[in-house]
């Protein structure tokens, strides 16, 4: 949509720096009002409801979130804005970077009634699409090519992660490692820009205290060994997390009548959270207490507080909230509530930190080789968010800058490492690209890769070919090839459906029998093609036909066989050097 650039006096290079700011600040008041709005309907229901809301309430409130937020995104925005991390990379590979308008505001609307009624899932994912969706739409009305809307795009995710955590390098670290498949040196500079201007913007409105004050105990290096087992720990919940998430996501998909997946999954979220509270919205307000040490005891928190007589009654209580968690989140998101993965993971990190910890002193019974419970709640967040997002660097970072735990700075390397390598032996992609994968859609950070998945057929079709029809004699085959500048002609039937082609090779000697003429045919010519290339077909595959077949041209069709053109080995390494240019570019 050509627009009225109102710096297009700029050069190139300064309108981008100016668009990062813009973009940051921009979106660092979006990450602000998410965070207002879901606050302000939580106090509001707190401040109708009373005590009332800590009973039966947990049992119907987060179902009222999600019809909400299903409403409206059936019959007011018409559109899916869920698994927003996945939808912004979709964007980049699918849809050159062009996200609608409306996300720029719809993700917030839906996933603060969402969340604020107690859906148990994240904000991060929302307002990450939020931020890609004014990059991409404010790189688009000022008339950006692709790469520099690419980049603009990753600019406004960037800037909703420092905004929404108050954590400027994380977010670069986050489209470096997530969203991102090549960033140029040159880019960098628009993304931290984006990132610290969201930062300020997230400071001046809600304060300048990390979003995770918590109480940590200095680090010991004979706790070494026990951080090498969280790791480990962490990256076997990684794998039950992305594989369990898909796989119900998979199960449930399959229900085609809305309100009856909503009636299901509401009524299922409902029962979770009444029996185990700590799910009710993104529970952070139970990770403070175990980040500060704060003992946790089940009376009065659950109905299983019955249980509470064993001194192993709270591990496993919050073992089961570990377990449960994913299919709570799950069951938000598939019931038409609007919400990520990012919080959820970081919630259950730390209680496999927990975990983890409690088990350790519980075990060696209040010995000298006891470990500091809070230390391990805020590192298994960074372990979990190695493995599941498959982001050991904004892992790591991350974690320092929300919770100001520097100190620590060793273990989270050390299992955050661990809980990677873990998970990427069985997982090879992350909970945001395991699907894309699958499909053959995904950007990585292997300028070959990127090329071949950024090409599309249409983009190396070559329709210059002159067609013949199967019936038609060689005097008019000739007469076609005398005004053609290929050696090479589709052959058609009456509905255009392609059925071989004519070699210019196999008519050379018998052009010039003219008493040939009408008694040969473009049939007696015709060879079938050893392969059909289709006009939606990912360029990987194409690829492999040219290897399997050794043809230096391929028919391209679609599904019904009707004939487009042909894509040849030399256009497409063409077009492949020009976009390695730009994917690798400084």
């Amino acid at each position: 949509m050509p627009k009225l650039n109102p710096i297009s006096h700029l050069s190139e290079r300064n309108q981008m720096l100016v668009l990062s700011v813009v973009v940051g600040l921009v979106v660092g008041l979006a990450a602000v009002l998410l965070k207002t709005l879901i606050s302000l309907i939580q106090q509001g229901l707190h401040s109708a409801l009373g005590e009332s809301l800590n009973g039966i309430l947990y049992l119907v409130l987060p179902g009222v979130g999600m019809l909400l937020a299903m409403l409206f995104c059936r019959y007011v925005i018409k559109d899916d804005i869920g698994h927003g991390v996945t939808k912004a990379l979709q964007a980049v590979s699918r849809h050159d970077s062009r996200i609608k308008p409306h996300n720029m505001w719809s993700s917030v609307a839906a996933s603060s009634v969402t969340i604020g009624f107690g859906g148990s899932v994240g904000a991060e994912a929302p307002i990450v699409y939020t931020g890609a969706a004014i990059g991409s739409n404010f790189a688009r009305y000022c008339g950006m090519s692709y790469r520099n809307m690419t980049v603009l795009l990753g600019c406004g995710a960037a800037a909703a992660v420092a905004g929404i955590f108050k954590a400027p390098l994380a977010g670069v670290l986050f489209v470096l490692e997530i969203l991102l498949f090549n960033i140029s040196m040159n880019s960098m500079m628009p993304l931290l820009l984006s990132t610290v201007s969201a930062t300020v913007v997230s400071y001046i409105f809600l304060g300048t205290s990390t979003p995770f004050e918590c109480t940590l105990t200095p680090f010991e290096l004979r706790n070494i060994p026990f951080y090498l087992i969280l790791g480990l720990f962490c990256g076997a919940c990684s794998i039950y997390f992305i594989r369990t998430t898909l796989w119900m996501e998979d199960k449930v998909v399959k229900m085609k009548n809305a309100y009856l997946k909503w009636i299901l999954c509401a009524v299922g979220l409902g029962l979770l959270i009444f029996l185990f509270p700590p799910l009710y919205g993104e529970g952070y307000e139970s990770l403070g207490a175990l980040l500060n040490g704060n003992e946790f005891t089940l009376d009065g928190q659950t109905p299983l507080a019955f249980l509470s007589a064993s001194k192993w009654s709270v591990p496993v209580f919050f073992l089961l909230i570990l377990l449960l968690k994913v299919f709570s989140m799950t069951l938000t998101n598939a019931g038409g509530g609007v919400g990520g993965t990012f919080g959820p993971t970081l919630f259950v990190g730390a209680i496999a930190g927990f975990f983890v910890a409690r088990t350790f002193n519980l075990v060696l019974g209040g010995t000298s080789l006891s470990v500091p419970e809070q230390n391990f709640v805020l590192v298994g967040m960074a372990g979990l968010m190695a493995g599941v997002m498959q982001a050991p660097m904004t892992a790591i970072f991350l974690i320092a800058e929300i919770s100001g735990g520097y100190e620590l700075f060793l273990p989270l390397i050390l299992t955050a490492t661990v809980a990677f390598g873990t998970t990427r032996l069985v997982e090879k992609y992350s909970i945001y690209t395991k699907r894309i994968a699958q499909r053959g859609e995904l950007l990585t950070h292997d300028s070959d890769q990127a090329v071949l998945t950024l090409l599309k057929v249409s983009d190396v079709i070559e329709n210059d070919f002159s067609p013949v029809e199967i019936d038609d004699t060689l005097g008019r085959l000739v007469e076609v090839v005398s005004e053609s500048s290929r050696n090479i002609f589709p052959v058609l039937d009456s509905k255009g459906r392609f059925q071989g082609y004519v070699s210019l090779e196999d008519i050379r000697k018998d052009m010039f029998r003219y008493d040939q003429y009408e008694t040969l045919h473009v049939f007696n010519f015709m060879r079938s093609a050893t392969e059909y290339v289709y006009e939606d077909e990912k360029m990987d595959s194409v690829m492999k036909k040219f290897e399997t077949t050794s043809a230096w041209n391929l028919p391209v069709v679609s599904r019904d066989r009707t004939y487009v053109g042909f894509v040849s080995k030399s256009k497409i390494f063409s077009v492949y050097r020009d976009e390695l240019k730009l994917v690798s570019q400084d």
